[in-house]
This record gives C-alpha cells, structure tokens and sequence, in this order.
C-alpha cells in the first residue's frame, strides 16, 4: 500500500477515535451528585431547574415537581411544571406530568386530593390545580370558579399550606408596585380558607393587607422581603415568617416576622423586633413544627465562617443544614447536609422538605458536575436531587453554631 495511503488511513483514524472519545465526554455523568437524581437540565438548554417541591400522598408514595426558569424557558409567558412520582421511597422516580401554566408552586394534599398552588408564570396570576389520580392529570385554572383565584401579579415559592384553626395558610406575596426591581416590588401578606369550602373557588379564599417594601428596614441595607412560611407560634398566633435579603456583604443573616391577626384579614410588622437572626435567612427556606419533638425544624442555606466572602449573604447556597428551634426565634444548626468548597458554580437551592415518620425527606434545585460542563451558577441548577435524613431527631443535641 502507497506511503500516502497508509497516512490517509492513519488520520482518517486518529479523527474517527478523536470525534469518539469527544462524544463520550460529553455523554452526562452523574455519579458525583448527591442524592438520587429525580430531573436533569443541562446548562446548555438555557432551561434551569426551578422551584422544588414535595409531598406524601396519602398510600405512601412520594410526588414532586419543578418549573423551569431562564432564557430559553417560557417563565415570563406560559410557565411549564413537571410532576414525578415514586413508590419506593424516593429511590427511582418517574415523570407523571407536564403542566402548562404553572410556576412557582407547592404540592400538598388536601381531604385525600392533590393540590398544585402557584402562579400560572414569572409575575403571573394566583392558581390552583387539583388532582384526583396521584399527580397524573390537572384541573385547569379557566377561571374563579375552577382555580383562578386572583388575577394580577404575584409571587411565591414552593412555600407550606398548613391548617390551623379550621383554615389553610399560605403565604403569598404582591408583585406589583411602582418599580419592577426585584425585592423592591414585593409586599407580603397572607391567604386563607375554611377547611371544609372547595379550594377551587376564589371567593372562597381571603387576603391580608399587603406590607410593602421598606428601605429604611436593616439600617437601609433590606432588600425586600420574599417566600414567607406560614407558621403557628408556640402561642398560637399565625405569623408570615419570610426570607429577609440584606444588601450589606458578608452580613448576618435574617429573617422578618409578619404577625397576622386571628380571622387571617390583618398583617402587621415592627422593624424594631420583627427581624431574627436565621441561618441562611436570606435565601429560600422552609420552616414546619415537629408536634413529636415540639420543636421547629427547617433546612436552609446556612453560610459557614469558612465560607464567608465579600459577597451579599444571598449568593453564597453550597451548604443545606438542618436546624431546630424551640421558639421560633433562637435557632442553632444541628447538622451540616451537602456542601461543596465551590460557592461560584456549586449550590443547593430551594429545598422543600416532609417528615416521614423518623426520618425527613427533601428535594433540591442542586447545581452541580454533571461531566458536561456542570451548572451554569450557583443559582441556575441543572438537577433536582432527593434526599433524606434517617432519624433527624436524635441530631437535635447536636450544635454547630448558635443563632
């Protein structure tokens, strides 16, 4: 065979096994992430997981959902959700459904039927979906009579529906203002229901007054208030308990305590007292009341000494921590749960969480290696990750830090 040929058919070669070992690399790789995988976006689809959310149905299996957010997405026009479900305990999951029209929004189940309540999209109407079948079809929010339950512009998050007092709470927040900057458009208030009225009925849910922005809040250093709890205190009072964004870098975190009047019609704040010191208090976080252990639980963005940079407390999430609190306003963290020395392109946002008889099951928007180039940011995750914490109240002598 000529000398040329052979040359031609050496190249030919090398490229042919060039181009498979480039393919190879960029097949996903998900051994490093934490958890067990539920959903996948990949940077490079410009669609970012969002909003993570989880529920136990009433035979035991689990659900949750995710939105999607970012450039390619249609946030801003005709959100999209999608729905999962497992029936061995969060070790498989599998996709149940796809909804267009849905943002923002928590599961919870409600007289043996699944609930989705959210926004339709990025600033959009309030909604509620209800589910018969486990999570696999929806009603449609067509309009006041069906799950249209105010028109307008809102915000929210993944945030708990709890009863109390023959009501349902959630905290919600007004996104229309005089500005469109984000922290600065929100008000925080709170909607309730009778138990027993059909949750699809708008006429049948009732609304606080709304609490605007502040900028004198924090010494002139808050930057606005979102994604409140709706929580009972050991008084048995219902307040708006919200992620507090301090502008100040490499500040304490906080969070704010909206008190909201007995009949769910007035909500009330004092800056002289309403702010706490919270771990991770200013990035999402969900609080429930554990009525075993008679303590407060939730899992938040706990920002470690190590960890504290120059940088807004809000942009630091590569750490998830389980904390307690017996009085809603002292808290300690009890348990470092994932973490990653990066804080740039590494995070573990938004986690909604359920207890589970002994242990704590949650669901993070997790950005992370995904052998394709990872996440885009901290912020913009290419997973939704689950995971759980076996026997969690015995880890409550346990202190890491002290707020």
């Amino acid at each position: 065979m000529p000398v040329k040929i052979k040359c031609w058919i050496l190249l030919l070669a090398g490229i042919f096994l060039l181009n498979i070992e480039k393919g190879n690399s960029q097949n996903p790789d998900f051994s490093k992430v934490p958890g067990a995988v539920v959903a996948y976006s990949p940077a490079a689809s410009g669609q970012y997981i969002g909003s993570p959310s989880i529920c136990i149905l009433p035979n035991g299996h689990y659900v949750a959902s995710h939105d999607f957010f970012g450039p390619q997405s249609t946030e801003h026009v005709k959100a999209v959700s999608r729905v999962y479900t497992s029936s061995d305990r969060g070790k498989t999951w599998e996709q149940i459904a796809e909804i267009k029209g849905q943002f923002w929004s928590k599961l919870f189940t409600h007289r043996q039927a699944l609930y989705f309540l959210g926004t339709d999209r990025h600033h959009g109407n309030m909604i509620i979906r209800k589910s018969t079948d486990g999570g696999r079809t929806w009603t449609e929010p067509t309009d006041e009579n069906n799950g249209l339950i105010r028109q307008g512009e809102y915000h929210c998050a993944p945030m708990p529906v709890i009863t109390y007092q023959n009501r349902l709470w959630r905290a919600m927040e007004y996104a229309k203002a005089n500005t469109t900057k984000w922290g600065k458009r929100y008000s925080a208030f709170m909607m309730s229901i009778p138990v027993e009225v059909d949750l699809l009925q708008s006429q049948n849910w009732i609304a606080s007054n709304k609490l605007s922005y502040d900028s004198t809040y924090m010494d002139g250093h808050f930057g606005g208030w979102i994604e409140g709890n709706a929580v009972v205190t050991p008084e048995g009072k219902i307040i708006d308990l919200l992620r507090a964004d301090n502008t100040e870098e490499n500040a304490v975190d906080k969070a704010a305590i909206v008190r909201i009047s007995d009949d769910g019609k007035e909500a009330s704040f004092d800056p002289e007292t309403g702010f706490i010191n919270f771990p991770g208090g200013s990035k999402k976080f969900t609080v429930r009341y554990d009525s075993v252990a008679q303590v407060y639980w939730t899992i938040a963005n706990y920002i470690p000494e190590e960890f504290k940079i120059q940088a807004r407390p809000a942009r630091i999430r590569n750490t998830q921590a389980l904390c307690s609190s017996a009085d809603l306003k002292s808290w300690k963290v009890n348990k470092i749960l994932l973490q990653h020395p990066d804080v740039k392109q590494h995070g573990f946002n938004y986690v909604d969480w359920q207890f589970d008889g002994k242990d704590i099951v949650f669901v993070s928007r997790t950005a992370f290696d995904d052998g394709v180039g990872g996440a885009a940011n901290f912020h913009d995750a290419n997973f939704l990750t689950f995971h759980r914490i076996k026997n969690f109240r015995k880890l409550r002598k346990k202190t890491v830090e002290r707020f």
